[in-house]
């Protein structure tokens, strides 16, 4: 969460966060979770279909900026942070009427409708790629934050937490948050269930007994672990060898972790901004391209069998992902914040 990255660092500069959620919504009160005040506002997207639906949303973000505007002054706030999504927009329409400069996050290789809406009254739009004709001073590149825990794992922190051996060859398998069902059938066909190295296979929190059921009769070996999901994950991505994953926010937690991997983009991403996130890496030397389409258990076994068999390729590719990652953007995306409160 590019958001939750930076007010760790404006909290290490000794800011008071506070954040404001949709109520009921995706995300809603992960902020407290991890020790940050939270608000709370009645919103909900955008349907794709037109409907009688579409005139309560309209309603709730009209709404949603009078009540953005009163947490806003009811805490004080010198600045404003949106993070894309719905609701940036009341917020950041909210900052401008009360002249509170705002700093709107585009955490994607694309710029969002609610950063489009909200870019023309925002300070600043910070970058996480350069986007054409998005150019400065309004828009700044400073590449998608990252959170200390990615910014402190390493391959010996990464394997004590796992509990697998320094020598041990490690896949990390993910398809995202929620997993991918083309991903975990591939795995499951080209590895399981005994594979010849360690597999992290994170299935997503729905997806762990259909992922299980693959196997048939069979019980999968130590070795092949499942997973719906890891609070840990850059953990899992410091310990690996090699990540295979779908090509959404993760890239940069490659990049700035250093990990050599797959990518399956997923190919009905909005603006097919995966694609879009992939080619950096590729283009970088960092990742080769695996289309959904031809993500096969037998192509899969062959790209890893492949790159498994190479340790200076991987660790070419591994270094050139460190070099086009952007550990610091959380640091210097708080030091922009700052400085827009004292401008």
């Amino acid at each position: 969460m590019p958001a939750l990255a930076v007010a760790e660092a404006l909290r290490a500069r000794g800011a008071e966060i506070t954040f404001i959620s949709a109520r009921g919504r995706s995300g809603h009160g992960f902020a407290r979770e991890h020790g940050f005040a939270e608000e709370s506002i009645p919103l909900q997207g955008f349907a794709r279909r037109v409907s009688l639906g579409t005139l309560r949303t309209i309603w709730m973000a009209v709404v949603a900026v009078p009540r953005a505007m009163a947490i806003v002054r009811r805490t004080k706030a010198d600045v404003v942070v949106t993070g894309g999504g719905y609701m940036a927009g009341p917020v950041g329409l909210a900052a401008w009427l009360l002249r509170r400069p705002a700093i709107a996050l585009e955490a994607d290789s694309h710029l969002g409708l609610a950063n489009r809406v909200i870019a023309p009254l925002a300070h600043r739009v910070v970058l996480a790629f350069p986007l054409k004709g998005r150019v400065s001073p309004k828009y700044i590149v400073l590449g998608r934050p990252v959170r200390e825990s990615v910014r402190n794992a390493t391959r010996v922190s990464g394997r004590r937490h796992f509990g697998i051996a320094p020598e041990a060859t490690v896949v990390l398998i993910v398809g995202g948050s929620q997993g991918a069902r083309s991903i975990n059938a591939a795995a499951v066909d080209a590895f399981g269930p005994h594979p010849p190295f360690e597999v992290i296979h994170v299935v997503g929190p729905k997806n762990v007994e259909a992922t299980r059921s693959l196997f048939g009769d069979q019980t999968p070996s130590p070795q092949y672990r499942i997973e719906g999901f890891l609070d840990d994950l850059p953990e899992a991505i410091a310990a690996a060898d090699l990540v295979v994953s779908r090509s959404g926010g993760s890239v940069f937690e490659l990049a700035a972790i250093g990990r050599p991997s797959i990518l399956v983009p997923y190919p009905h991403a909005t603006a097919d901004h995966q694609a879009t996130n992939a080619k950096w890496l590729v283009s970088a030397g960092a990742a080769v391209v695996l289309p959904d389409a031809e993500c096969s258990g037998v192509r899969l076994r062959e790209l890893v069998g492949a790159l498994l068999s190479d340790p200076p390729r991987r660790e070419a590719m591994a270094d050139a992902a460190r070099r086009i990652g952007r550990p610091d953007a959380a640091d210097k995306i708080a030091d922009l914040v700052v400085a827009s409160v004292r401008s």
